[in-house]
């Protein structure tokens, strides 16, 4: 089995007494509501799919992640996890305290309690330009960051209750996805990362890995994403239908990966690919312009950024360009196909939402039982508002 990032699986969360203990205490700590994200976020430190990180970054790990895609112990991280909080917050708290950590419900939860190890300001435009390469507020992570408080507190964190999510039957921790593939005898597993419904030339390049490897992870990306994205429960049942449907039983798990897309191009995908080492995988499927968004990044630096990486313990497969060619009949690359662009269909993500959203099966593009299962959510939500 692939050892964890950094060399063991981080576990941040509370036993069932100082949960008690906590929760009786509650007034006696100040606390901060953290939206839906940041639970998120809480959740990976605290069950270790974010290892080695044990809470959120002090001033040293963040500095040294946006200026050298590294913590400050040299283990490779390329996007900081941090929270940001207002200048009237920190005044009030200094390096040895204790928060908790509540949702922003109208009826807070507690999610964790945090040891303030560090509180610091920051320049958001090296943040900025190390993670996107733009500084272009129209990027969705820019305008994220340039959102953020001018504020930033580091510490360990211990998870006290885990909010589930509406699919929490999917989302597999890291412990759990390791004991699964060694109950299947999985000594290679590939990781497919995902925010789409799955089309012809997804389920090709997921194939193609299987053929190398022992199993294959689906693990698609759930959370915050842009309008017009589709929605987490449409991509959940179109999996499933053609995991049912075109996939050797027992070849393949489907779990989620609960985060906010950053669309940080190639900076993600390494971030992406240490998640996935954490939950147990071996390799890593890197397609074109993965987690890029707009025209930020050329369409293959995701793959091209691993090189600076060889330490990191988890194996890409990198695919180019995919489509379907009229000529050999089947989906194809273009590393194997000879054929010309007059031959070639390619996957239109335009194309196949509209035809979906009509009711219509793209019988170039799709599988019709994957086509079929998504067109029952038409009068529903099919896609992110």
């Amino acid at each position: 089995m692939v050892e964890p990032h950094g060399g063991r699986l981080v576990e941040r969360v509370c036993g069932e007494k100082t949960r008690r203990v906590i929760t009786e205490q509650a007034r006696e700590f100040q606390s901060l509501k953290i939206n839906a994200d940041l639970i998120k976020d809480v959740k990976n430190i605290a069950f270790g799919v974010f290892s080695p990180l044990e809470g959120f970054q002090n001033q040293a790990d963040f500095l040294s992640v946006i200026s050298h895609a590294r913590l400050a112990n040299d283990v490779a991280w390329t996007i900081p996890n941090v929270l940001d909080v207002d200048e009237a917050f920190a005044s009030t708290i200094k390096p040895g305290d204790e928060i908790l950590l509540v949702s922003d419900d109208k009826i807070p939860v507690i999610v964790a309690k945090m040891a303030i190890d560090d509180k610091y300001s920051y320049d958001k435009k090296p943040y900025i330009t190390s993670v996107f390469k733009t500084d272009d507020p129209k990027h969705p992570g820019v305008k994220a960051v340039l959102d953020k408080k001018p504020f930033l507190i580091g510490g360990k964190i211990e998870l006290i209750n885990e909010i589930k999510t509406d699919f929490a039957k999917y989302n597999l921790k890291p412990k759990e996805t390791r004991f699964l593939f060694q109950k299947k005898g999985w000594k290679t597993v590939a990781a497919f990362q995902t925010r789409n419904p799955p089309h012809l030339g997804h389920e090709y390049v997921q194939k193609a890995a299987l053929t190398v490897c022992d199993g294959l992870l689906i693990n698609p990306v759930i959370g915050k994403k842009q309008p017009g994205d589709f929605t987490d429960e449409v991509i959940l049942a179109s999996y499933e239908s053609l995991i049912e449907h075109y996939y050797v039983k027992n070849t393949c798990v489907l779990s989620t990966f609960e985060t906010e897309m950053h669309y940080a191009g190639p900076k993600e995908a390494i971030h992406h690919a240490i998640a996935r080492k954490n939950f147990g995988c071996t390799h890593f499927i890197v397609g074109r312009d993965h987690a890029g968004v707009g025209n930020y990044y050329g369409p293959f630096e995701a793959q091209e950024i691993f090189n600076q990486f060889p330490e990191l313990g988890i194996t890409p497969i990198n695919f180019r360009a995919f489509y379907k060619c009229k000529k050999c009949g089947a989906v194809v690359s273009d590393k194997i196909c000879p054929h010309g662009p007059e031959f070639q269909v390619d996957f239109k993500g335009r194309v196949v939402r509209q035809m979906l959203s009509e009711g219509k099966i793209p019988v170039e593009e799709m599988r019709p039982e994957v086509a079929e299962t998504i067109i029952k959510f038409k009068d529903k939500n099919l896609f992110v508002k």
